[in-house]
């Protein structure tokens, strides 16, 4: 008695999967941009002061500012232009202003870079369960061809390689290898290190 095979999907049954899978796929994109979106719109009020901040101080006219400053500033308070000195050599005033504005200028970026920094790991970790949900639709692809394949009548050959591909990702022995792989070449810079102190 032949064996019956299962029924082939008809175009109308294609193409009603067809926008589903459409639309999960523009959701999946659109979930990498709507991160950075989400982030900037819970931002808090200092948050927003510090990106408007660090947005004016990266800009080539802040630069030129400070070199119109610093040009007019020492030479008033060296006296080049027959003006009284206010800040005189070694320019005290004119140090602590500098000094106040880099501390405030570095607190600044350090808090748009953490934030950055979030939605980088957001980002990584979306990234990693989608690929990791390609990876188990992979492994069901080969086991339903194979399958397929088998019930063809045909044999399937002796492939360790594909075996192992047919196996579902065990990523906790990754996780594990990758630790092992990490502590190892650690060990072995220290090891490179240590005999020249």
């Amino acid at each position: 008695m032949p064996q019956q095979l299962p029924p082939v999907p008809t175009p109308a049954s294609l193409s009603d999967e067809q926008p589903d899978r459409r639309r999960r796929r523009l959701l999946a994109n659109r979930a990498f941009g709507a991160l950075k979106a989400q982030h900037n719109a819970e931002r808090t009020t200092v948050e927003e002061i510090a990106d408007e901040l660090n947005a004016v101080a990266a800009s080539s006219t802040y630069l030129v500012a400070h070199v119109v400053w610093f040009a007019l500033w020492i030479p008033w308070n060296l006296g080049w232009f027959g003006l009284r000195p206010f800040d005189p050599f070694p320019f005290g005033l004119l140090t602590m202003i500098v000094s106040l504005e880099a501390i405030f200028l570095s607190i600044f970026v350090l808090m748009a870079q953490k934030r950055e920094s979030a939605i980088a790991e957001l980002r990584e970790e979306l990234a990693l369960q989608v690929n990791l949900r390609i990876e188990e639709e992979m492994t069901k692809t080969l086991q339903l061809v194979s399958g397929l394949y088998t019930r063809l009548g045909h044999r399937m050959a002796d492939d360790p390689e594909l075996t192992d591909m047919m196996q579902p990702l065990d990523v906790a022995a990754l996780e594990r290898a990758l630790q092992l792989q990490i502590a190892e070449a650690a060990s072995r810079r220290k090891g490179a290190i240590s005999p020249e102190l």
